[in-house]
């Protein structure tokens, strides 16, 4: 994100209590126990902007149901 408004940048600092909770989880906490909030933020950037971007790129594609019926007619 580039120029984050106000609800993304609290949005992203939100976000950082499940993000702690999921490193606990998977028993990842130790090495990001002494980063800055900045770095965790950026962290949390990278993926929901990773996302993001996907969302929009599958988006303008359509979308296959695993039915025949997805595939064009072969003749």
């Amino acid at each position: 994100m580039i120029d984050k408004t106000a609800r993304e940048a609290q949005a992203i600092r939100d976000a950082r209590v499940l993000f702690a909770e999921a490193l606990t989880d998977l028993g990842l906490m130790a090495p990001f126990f002494n980063r800055s909030a900045a770095d965790i933020d950026r962290l949390i950037e990278a993926a929901v902007t990773g996302y993001a971007d996907s969302m929009l790129a599958q988006g303008a594609r359509k979308e296959r149901t695993g039915t025949a019926h997805d595939d064009p007619i072969p003749f």
